[in-house]
């Protein structure tokens, strides 16, 4: 009669089993703060329990049908620490007289072969094999556990919400704070294409609005012209109501408006010019050669 496994080591496997199967399905659901959970897990472990008690009675009554010689066997198997058992079904060595009562009957060019049982920890890795595919597969065809493009959705919005949160607490840009950073360009690009491109049409070309590529500007209010797009974001223009303060009205925000600049900035300065020849408006205003850089 074989030894059974302690009860302890089911505990183990069956909350390691658990808590793969609610990282797979439920990864974000915060189940080792939910009651769920630890509910569930006391009502596996009770169920253990009786599994083992019921094991028990069996055992022992099993153990009652023993020879003298197959009880003293069994109770030093018994009282045999379970790793200690791992170890030695991995790394003991047969004597001699015991490899003659496993040895299988052909051999060839004087090797033979011995009917060894497999180690229990190769056993153990093999099923637990077996069931973590059966989970995975699961979790991969009907969930998007391990599905790259799930994980960059969810990162993103990860991502989006803690710049929101951080955007709340932090300071406002004003007209004097306002640096620009190459960073913005992409950003503000975005930005200009949801709030500008309907009156200075695509890339700042020009439309409705003035032609923000070329030289000529109707609005100079500033030095550099970084800080005169912002000055127009937040105070419109005097010549014209369509150009909104869209900073005061509530439309952007300072730090939106800084990343405007840096993209009007970008395609002013750092682009060759849309002429009317390439789809660009006529340039309106005067020629200004703008100071600072983009300071």
């Amino acid at each position: 009669m074989k030894t059974r496994t302690p009860i302890s080591i089911y505990i183990l496997v069956t909350l390691g089993l658990t808590i793969m199967a609610f990282e797979m399905f439920a990864p974000d659901s915060g189940y080792f703060s939910s009651p769920f959970f630890w509910g569930l897990m006391l009502i596996a472990i009770i169920l253990l329990l009786i599994m083992n008690s019921l094991g028990d009675l069996i055992e022992n009554q099993n153990f009652t049908k023993l020879s003298a010689e197959e009880k003293a066997e069994y109770l030093k198997d018994k009282n045999t620490p379970y790793f200690q058992k791992l170890w030695n079904s991995a790394f003991k060595k047969q004597s001699a007289t015991e490899e003659k009562d496993i040895l299988i009957d052909h051999g060839f060019d004087g090797i033979t072969e011995l009917d060894n049982s497999l180690p229990k920890w190769w056993i153990g890795l093999f099923y637990f094999g077996c069931i973590f595919c059966a989970v995975y597969l699961t979790a991969f065809a009907f969930t998007d556990y391990a599905h790259p493009e799930a994980e960059l959705n969810h990162e993103t919005k990860t991502m989006l919400a803690s710049i929101e949160e951080y955007e709340k607490t932090a300071p406002q840009v004003t007209l004097e704070t306002a640096k620009y950073s190459a960073d913005n360009i992409a950003e503000g690009q975005e930005l200009f294409k949801t709030n500008c491109v309907t009156c200075h049409g695509d890339n700042g070309k020009g439309g409705i609005g003035p032609n923000l590529t070329d030289t000529h500007w109707i609005n100079v209010h500033q030095k550099s012209l970084f800080k005169n797009v912002i000055w127009m974001l937040e105070n419109g223009s005097p010549n014209n109501p369509t150009m909104r303060p869209f900073i005061k009205e509530g439309t952007i925000t300072g730090r939106d408006a800084e990343k405007i600049a840096a993209y009007v900035y970008h395609i002013n300065q750092e682009t060759a010019p849309i002429t009317p020849a390439q789809g660009g408006a006529t340039p309106q205003g005067e020629e200004v050669k703008w100071e600072n850089g983009n300071d």
